[in-house]
């Protein structure tokens, strides 16, 4: 069974080659100034989602960053539970 983000990944590899096609297909009889504006459009929609990429991961990474944190061995509430008991014996 294929994972949801390979799924997720080759849905957007068909769909940025479609777009590419279509691309060229309307692209081809527009004039200077209609494809320079196009053409500005398409870098301000590539660097929007690269800044909405860098937040998704940089929340992603701060996430993993306070979970690793938090159950660490040596934080003081997960103490209890790794150290042997005072008299104790394992059987």
């Amino acid at each position: 069974m294929v994972s949801y983000s390979a799924l997720i990944l080759i849905l957007v590899a068909v769909a940025v080659l479609t777009l590419l096609g279509v691309d060229s297909a309307v692209f081809g009889q527009e004039t200077t100034q209609r494809y320079l504006s196009a053409r500005i459009e398409i870098w301000a929609l590539f660097y929007r989602l690269m800044v909405v990429a860098f937040v998704i991961g940089a929340v992603v990474m701060g996430t993993m960053t306070y979970v690793v944190w938090r159950f660490r061995e040596s934080h003081p509430k997960n103490r209890a539970d790794i150290t042997p008991a005072a008299g104790g014996a394992h059987h």
